[in-house]
């Protein structure tokens, strides 16, 4: 995050780092002029003070953090020594964005989201109904659903949740049934 300049003028710790490196910089310029290390032309006295210029930033930036690690700003970081999660080598734009669902597990925001999540529990629903017409009626309600927002009323991600066989899945909730012993 950048801060505006106003706002690093009023930290302590980053004027005094940048007092330190003015400082020094200072008295590297007077022991060059003193030794007599005048730059032959124009060319080479540009480059030189921009080097110099970077080698004072670079100076600077590693003061800062020098003094922000021995405040302890960078303890108990979260994955501090871990891999950073979610990282498999491909680039997807909205990574940051399904981290976020997920970590926050926000539902209901997005259709397609939301019947993705439904759909992986749907057999754990179905499971707690006792009849077949309540399963039936689930699988069918679900159905309307994922054709509901199939139809993109809302606009957002498109909906790759595929409907069910109401037929297949009073079979399949049978056959769990006979699993656990319930008849």
């Amino acid at each position: 995050m950048f801060r505006r300049r106003q706002d690093t003028e009023k930290d302590p710790a980053r004027r005094a780092a940048q007092y330190q490196v003015d400082r020094e910089a200072a008295a590297d310029a007077a022991a060059a002029e003193e030794a007599g290390d005048a730059a032959p032309d124009e060319e080479a006295a540009g480059a030189g003070r921009a080097k110099r210029r970077m080698d004072d930033r670079a100076l600077w930036v590693d003061t800062v953090v020098d003094q922000a690690i021995r405040r302890g700003e960078f303890d108990d970081l979260p994955l501090a020594g871990k891999p950073i999660p979610g990282l498999r080598g491909t680039h997807d734009p909205d990574w940051w964005l399904k981290n976020l669902v997920e970590r926050e597990q926000i539902t209901g925001v997005l259709p397609a989201a939301q019947l993705r999540r439904d759909d992986a529990e749907l057999d754990e629903t179905l499971d707690r109904e006792p009849e077949e017409r309540r399963v039936r009626d689930a699988v069918e309600e679900f159905n309307a659903r994922v054709i509901n927002a199939r139809r993109q009323l809302m606009g957002g991600p498109p909906v790759v949740t595929p409907t069910r066989d109401v037929e297949r899945e009073v079979q399949r909730w049978r056959e769990r049934r006979r699993a656990r012993g319930i008849f």
